[in-house]
């Protein structure tokens, strides 16, 4: 496997699980406004899964195409980072899990426009136009809950420290992404971070929130081993008209 359809897969991986995560909660939401903003975030997801997979199946050449990729993978195949997978949980959870990927998607696309694929910077240059008013909506949110009520604050705070233990992963440099970094395909993780700690940091502390000391590596969903069980209950769902009805189509 090369490490840019590595690399494409990842991409593609994390807005697919993610998307179809938030998707969830759809006629769920506490009220009408957050279930179609929700809606729409989730939508916007799914439309990037659909570009990167559709370059990774090009990649390939083995003649699939980005379905085939989302929908006839099996768990241990897919390449995204392991917080996209966690549980919706509580409200505060969903928007926290949100803002911290949303944090690290938009430094990931700014640094995206300038590679030396025109065919990744063209995605990302559509793609980042998205991701801005995602950011600008989870990170508003996590404001208004975190220095809310007494209460609202404890779940947010809870919520930044069940979720906080994943960001590392992100950031987690392996070979795929030192080949990306040396030909120029895609930016420097440790350049995102810093990016990524500045802007978290002011909105936690508008949120009055307490990051914690220390983020870990976990080495999983993107290296392709130790997904959690919840990524084949999304998939069990996700794929099963696919796999019940092999090669349908409307």
């Amino acid at each position: 496997m090369s490490a840019y359809f590595e690399f494409l897969l990842r991409m593609g991986d994390n807005t697919l699980i993610l998307g179809h995560r938030v998707s969830e909660w759809c006629g769920h939401t506490p009220v009408i406004e957050e279930d179609i903003a929700l809606a729409n975030t989730a939508l916007d997801l799914i439309g990037q899964t659909q570009m990167w997979l559709g370059l990774a199946a090009e990649v390939e050449g083995k003649g699939r195409t980005a379905d085939d990729l989302a929908m006839l993978r099996d768990a241990w195949d897919f390449r995204n980072v392991l917080m996209v997978e966690k549980p919706n949980g509580d409200f505060g959870q969903t928007l926290m899990r949100q803002f911290l990927f949303d944090a690290f998607h938009l430094e990931m696309l700014k640094g995206l426009t300038t590679s030396s694929e025109p065919r990744v910077a063209e995605i990302a240059a559509k793609a980042v136009k998205e991701v801005l008013y995602h950011v600008e909506r989870s990170g508003d949110t996590v404001i208004g809950l975190g220095d809310g009520t007494a209460e609202s604050h404890e779940r947010m705070q809870d919520a930044l420290n069940l979720m906080w233990p994943y960001v590392g992963e992100m950031f987690a440099s392996d070979d795929v992404d030192t080949e990306m970094l040396s030909t120029g395909i895609a930016p420097d993780l440790n350049q995102l971070r810093i990016a990524f700690d500045a802007h978290v940091g002011a909105v936690m502390a508008d949120a009055t929130l307490t990051i914690p000391d220390s983020t870990f590596a976990h080495k999983g969903g993107k290296s392709g081993f130790q997904h959690t069980e919840h990524l084949g209950h999304i998939l069990t769902q996700m794929q099963w008209l696919q796999r019940a009805y092999p090669g349908a189509s409307w």
